[in-house]
């Protein structure tokens, strides 16, 4: 790992995850409690032992910037030549934005080169699993690879939603076809699974640049890792697939492209359950990320009715559950929930405040807003779409703008994530 720079990608807007995007780069999004989606696949670089990683960032990145900063900035040794830096758009070889996941790579050349790497891993920030990337490069090397792309084996029902790739027996790539309804692609000695990429790719150096420097040219790619790179390169050079070891080490392989309302709601349940499908208590494979100080979470009262109770949830730092009930949910810091209040599948972002008598289910609630007494969420969609973001699941968004509340609570928007 010490010849390895990671290059993680975290620039795009997050249009899908609307309306949680609209102020936050997608990376940035508070996940199971205290941490950010970036933190899972930053800390499987550190798991990893990879500690050169450039972060590149694009749309509405202070939160971002301001986490890793306070978070991972003293992790890393720099007096050893570690670093995880956040790269801006610099436009440097270009006057345009990144135009896709090989621009960003490509606009970024000059500071890769200047790390002199012999591999480059290209990650994801947004993106919810656990991976030792040592072993996909001790594989990379073993099989004298151009390129290694991660792969996970899916139902071919699931195909419409990925980049499939056909792998004959000794993991080496023959084809790829991108987001198809219907394959023939089978996975080697397993006719009922499709080769899916992860979106983690590992390059020589000495072959990425090349490969970039030709796209870049190409006025008709759409400078695409999944669309345009890897599909030209599997003639020409020697591309392999690097079959997922989950380190969640649970009977199903975990990892979830959190892209979606519902697939973030979805990895969020994913955390609070008695055994945790995605599991962030193994001491053995650590999830870290960046904690302000806050007193501990306290329950009061106890009184029939209004006993402040918490059940198969998470229960961060500074909250307060008084006299209210808290059901298959996740609080982050610093939330209140007033007596007489039932939340029930539900996360709750940074600073909010839940006044008596509500009722909340399958609600997503941004950081900072204030509930009114009284209030009902996630019960009738029809009504719930008068006033707050409604998914076509059901899950019900409620930013820190939902002005159509008789009385509104003021939020300053520059206060810090």
């Amino acid at each position: 790992m010490k010849d390895t720079l990671g290059v993680l990608l975290a620039g795009g807007a997050g249009e899908r995850l609307y309306p949680l995007t609209r102020d936050r780069a997608k990376p940035a999004v508070t996940f199971g409690g205290i941490y950010r989606i970036i933190d899972i696949t930053l800390s499987n670089c550190i798991n990893s032992d990879l500690r050169r990683v450039y972060i590149l960032t694009q749309y509405k990145a202070l939160s971002l910037n301001r986490h890793i900063r306070e978070g991972w900035g003293n992790i890393v040794g720099s007096e050893l030549g570690e670093f995880i830096e956040v790269l801006p758009p610099m436009k440097r070889v270009s006057d345009q934005w990144y135009q896709g996941t090989a621009d960003a790579v490509y606009q970024n050349i000059y500071s890769i080169g200047s790390e002199q790497p012999r591999y480059v891993l290209i990650l994801s920030g947004d993106h919810i699993y656990k991976m030792n990337y040592d072993l996909m490069l001790r594989q990379h090397v073993d099989s004298a690879a151009d390129v290694t792309i991660a792969t996970i084996q899916i139902e071919p029902e699931e195909t419409y939603r990925f980049g499939v790739m056909s792998v004959d027996s000794d993991n080496r790539v023959t084809g790829f076809e991108e987001k198809p309804k219907v394959t023939k692609i089978r996975a080697p000695g397993n006719p009922n699974r499709v080769p899916a990429s992860m979106g983690v790719y590992l390059f020589n150096t000495d072959v990425l640049i090349p490969v970039l420097l030709k796209d870049a040219e190409d006025e008709t790619s759409s400078h695409d890792f999944g669309k345009d790179i890897l599909p030209k390169m599997a003639d020409d050079y020697r591309v392999y697939g690097f079959d997922f070891v989950d380190e969640n080490k649970k009977e199903a392989l975990y990892w979830r492209d959190v892209g979606t309302l519902e697939a973030y709601y979805e990895a969020n349940m994913d955390v609070v359950s008695v055994s945790p499908v995605f599991n962030l208590y193994d001491s053995a494979w650590p999830i870290r990320t960046h904690q302000r100080q806050y007193p501990p979470a306290k329950f009061v009262f106890e009184e029939p009715g209004r006993t402040g109770q918490a059940l198969d949830s998470i229960v961060s730092a500074g909250c307060i559950v008084s006299g209210g009930a808290v059901r298959y949910s996740v609080l982050s810091p610093d939330v209140r929930v007033n007596s007489y209040t039932e939340v029930d599948s539900s996360i709750l972002f940074s600073h909010v405040n839940v006044g008596r008598h509500c009722r909340i289910r399958r609600a997503i609630i941004d950081r900072d807003v204030h509930i009114p007494e009284g209030t009902t969420i996630g019960f009738d969609p029809e009504a719930d779409r008068q006033k707050y973001f409604v998914t076509e699941s059901g899950i019900t968004v409620v930013t820190r703008d939902y002005s159509l509340f008789e009385n509104p609570v003021t939020v300053d928007y520059f206060t810090s994530e």
